[in-house]
């Protein structure tokens, strides 16, 4: 009997994320920024959407497009499906393997093809079924975006994943969950490590990074850790797989890898420059960082635009300010450590985009002119805070307008779903074509409103009732709230800050009204 898994965890479900990088709409302004021209993303492919939330976001959130994918788990396809149907978007969600999926003769030619989470996980089967798919399937002028494992980063490491699967499989018990042989794995390389070995002794952050495995979310585990196949690759290798489907790598999808000072010293960007060859300057540059997890962008056919459409690309793109403007952080951190803006740059940009109310590039460096912020710094500053999730690219009025009935639908099943699980921490906008992230709390607060209710006490005692009836306590700085009075408090202070920091924020993503 055929193993539909194929060697994949199925036994317990993925995690309920939303992954940015998915986004087809976070090509844009990494494309202008680079001179490159980037396609309209009419029709999109994700392989593996896991939970689908975030195929689910970007199929309401982007509804002037059409979205194929596949996942072979049938109970997460049939949440994902679920989510389909109450957004009413168009979206084709299947439940076949990348063989099935990949050689159906129904699929359209695709703009963008989406994989997260998926590459190191397969077979060299699957791999190669895949780059025939898109050497088939991509448009010429298509993104394909691909996530994975990379080396050197993970050569330390790998044997400690080798360690726990390879307990996994031959110490536990017979018919153990994966829950209970995750932690037994995990206490017994905890042991071994306490003996001082001389492997751990080479590898000195081997010790911390166990630790923090220790405080994982065991799904995550599950599938990131103990499947059969488990691969990181050199770029290089990558590279080669790519090949015959007529790739030209583009660029890292990680925004904040274009910032060079955050992540190379003086002397690395300069011996960095000296690389003439694209790919193995990538390799170098992987070293210098000590790269664990690659995001990347990679195009059938890599065309250059020139420099007038680049800057007329750069000074249309619309953008709105995420957070409260007194919440934004002024640090992010990169591979030498944490990096401070300069607040020069950055309080003027911030400050003209302090009403949540979409902004063009050309309008932002109209109005910084004159505190001598340059049209360059403006560029970077939008970068950076793009890159730190504070700032989010916005979709054109008519994609809005299209977009909405989906997102208000998708956002209502969400927060209904909120009454009984804290699990889905996002809901989705149509302003920005994206997955905004919204705690549980806060979703009760907006079912609240819809049921109509109108003050922060009241929102306050509905999430406490719904709360209350499942037996569930509110945790403040560690300690559980026993009485009714001390959760409504707490839940009073929620919405409270809700109302003056958030609530205004998601009706301007039009996620509220």
């Amino acid at each position: 009997m055929t193993d539909w898994t194929d060697g994949y965890i199925t036994e317990i479900d993925y995690t309920h994320g939303y992954y940015q990088e998915l986004n087809p709409l976070r090509i844009r302004l990494l494309f202008l920024n680079l001179g490159l021209a980037f396609p309209e993303t009419a029709s999109v492919c994700e392989l593996g959407f896991g939970q689908g939330l975030s195929a689910n976001i970007h199929a309401a959130a982007q509804a002037n497009g059409q979205l194929w994918a596949t996942d072979f788990n049938p109970s997460q396809v049939s949440f994902a499906q679920s989510l389909a149907a109450a957004s009413g978007a168009n979206a084709q969600l299947f439940d076949q393997s990348f063989s099935d999926f990949c050689r159906r003769d129904d699929l359209p030619d695709f703009d963008y093809i989406g994989l997260h989470g998926i590459w190191s996980w397969i077979s060299n089967e699957n791999r190669a079924v895949i780059v025939d798919f898109i050497r088939r399937k991509l448009k010429v002028g298509g993104v394909l975006y691909l996530s994975y494992n990379a080396l050197p980063g993970w050569a330390a490491f790998a044997p400690i994943r080798h360690l726990i699967t390879e307990y996994s499989e031959i110490m536990s018990a017979k018919g153990q969950g994966v829950t209970p042989r995750i932690d037994a794995a995990l206490a017994f390389t905890e042991k071994l490590l306490a003996t001082n070995p001389l492997y751990a002794r080479a590898n000195p952050q081997v010790n911390e990074r166990v630790k923090k495995l220790a405080e994982q979310n065991r799904n995550y585990l599950a599938h990131e850790y103990f499947n059969c196949d488990w691969e990181p690759m050199h770029f290089a290798t990558i590279a080669n797989w790519l090949m015959p489907a007529k790739l030209n790598y583009a660029c890292s999808a990680h925004y904040l890898d274009h910032v060079s000072a955050m992540n190379l010293t003086a002397d690395q960007q300069a011996f960095l420059q000296e690389i003439p060859d694209v790919l193995f300057r990538e390799t170098a540059r992987d070293f210098m960082v000590n790269q664990q997890f690659r995001r990347d962008y990679w195009i059938k056919g890599a065309r250059r635009i020139n420099s007038i459409e680049q800057i007329e690309g750069l000074r249309n793109m619309r953008v709105i300010l995420m957070l409260h403007r007194a919440d934004v952080s002024l640090k992010a951190a990169g591979a030498l450590g944490e990096c401070t803006m300069d607040i020069g740059v950055y309080h003027p940009v911030l400050d003209v985009l302090a009403d949540h109310t979409p902004k063009t590039l050309a309008q932002i460096e109209l109005a910084v002119k004159d505190k001598g912020v340059s049209f360059a710094q403006v560029v970077q500053a939008i970068l950076v805070l793009t890159g730190t999730g504070q700032i989010a690219a916005v979709q054109d009025e008519s994609v809005i307008a299209q977009s909405k009935a989906h997102t208000d639908k998708l956002n209502t099943h969400l927060i209904t779903l909120a009454r009984g699980r804290g699990d889905i921490g996002y809901l989705a906008s149509p302003v920005t074509g994206s997955g905004v992230a919204v705690g549980r709390f806060q979703q009760l607060f907006l079912l609240a409103r819809i049921q109509g209710h109108q003050q922060p006490a009241e929102w306050a005692q509905f999430a406490w009732q719904v709360l209350a009836a499942q037996n569930a306590k509110l945790v403040k700085e560690g300690k559980t709230l026993e009485t009714a009075e001390e959760n409504y408090q707490q839940l009073l202070t929620e919405a409270t800050v809700f109302t003056e920091k958030q609530l205004h924020i998601l009706i301007a993503l039009q996620i509220a009204s």
